[in-house]
């Protein structure tokens, strides 16, 4: 018998809106100019994204996945999970590997995925009942940067925050968000962390300016989004991408660059932005994690490390952490 998911929502089309509204405003009249890697993604930038993940140049999700295919089981009998809880579950397709596992290896009971997409998430709880008729599923639509206090709590959890995602943040922004989590845990519950690790500028650059240049379209699809969500006049064409290594903070940034002069206007905001040629707006940052850094993050938010696994090449590296 299958049961039905049932969704929680915490955050509206509203409040999206308004998300992006300050966002854009705060990055766009700032100096440097910086917008949210978050706002990459409506339907046209999701797609480029799930084309980017099978290029040849972007091993990331590829190797996570590989990783997670070899260690679920592992990580199942370590964790002991009755509910899993997913932060940015999105299509939840590797997080298949570890309901596997840990239906198969442990008392699990209930998965708990999160995202901001309201269809979205109702689309993968679907998939993820059918599959797993025995299985609770119990999803929650918020954005995980300032909502965790909305998770549900209940039974021996373990938070899951797969794909590198916490590379987007800087040191400050991890250290708030990895002491959110803790706030929301109860001693001895755990969070898996998938990062990306410290490699050679010539395997990670290009990951991020693909030959085929789909990465280049889909950093200027954010330009896109501010185009039809906030009535802006943004020519995408007339912005250049790249993607720079970072070798003091071990991170790719990737960024637009403007080819000309140009005043843009955002007319939902009254808002008319003034670019220089050559001037750059910083659209993501991927940050690489050496191992013995990230434990050293996770101890200073109050987690201490019981196993980190990483693939044969040491590019990425999946870590599952203990609330103290």
């Amino acid at each position: 018998m299958v049961n039905e998911p049932t969704v929680e929502v915490h955050l509206t089309d509203a409040d999206l809106t308004a998300a992006l509204h300050a966002d854009a405003r705060r990055g766009l009249t700032d100096s440097p100019k910086w917008l949210p890697p978050k706002w990459f993604y409506d339907a046209r930038g999701s797609d480029l994204f799930e084309q980017i993940t099978a290029l040849p140049e972007y091993y990331p999700t590829r190797t996570e996945r590989d990783l997670l295919e070899k260690v679920a089981g592992a990580i199942a009998r370590t964790a002991q999970a009755e509910v899993l809880v997913e932060l940015g579950s999105g299509s939840a397709s590797k997080t298949r590997l570890l309901l596997t596992a840990l239906t198969a290896e442990g008392p699990l009971k209930t998965y708990v995925p999160q995202d901001v997409s309201e269809s979205a998430l109702r689309s993968s709880a679907a998939e993820v009942a059918l599959e797993f008729p025995g299985l609770a599923v119990h999803g929650v639509v918020s954005d995980f940067t300032d909502t965790l206090a909305t998770l549900p709590r209940g039974g021996r959890r373990m938070i899951a925050f797969l794909g590198g995602t916490l590379g987007n943040m800087v040191p400050a922004e991890r250290a708030e968000f990895l002491g959110g989590i803790r706030d929301v845990l109860e001693p001895g519950e755990q969070l898996l962390i998938g990062a990306g690790l410290v490699v050679d500028p010539s395997i990670v650059v290009p990951a991020y300016d693909d030959a085929a240049g789909i990465t280049a379209e889909f950093n200027r699809n954010v330009l896109h989004v501010l185009n039809t969500r906030l009535g802006a006049d943004f020519d995408p064409a007339a912005f250049d991408h790249i993607a720079h290594w970072d070798t003091k903070n071990e991170w790719i940034e990737m960024r637009l660059v403007a080819t000309a002069d140009m005043e843009v206007t955002v007319a939902d905001l009254d808002l008319t932005v003034q670019f220089a040629r050559g001037e750059e707006l910083r659209t993501e940052i991927s940050a690489k994690f050496r191992p013995t850094g990230l434990d050293s993050e996770l101890r200073a938010a109050g987690f201490v490390s019981e196993h980190t696994w990483t693939d044969p090449d040491d590019r990425f590296a999946l870590t599952l952490a203990a609330r103290v």
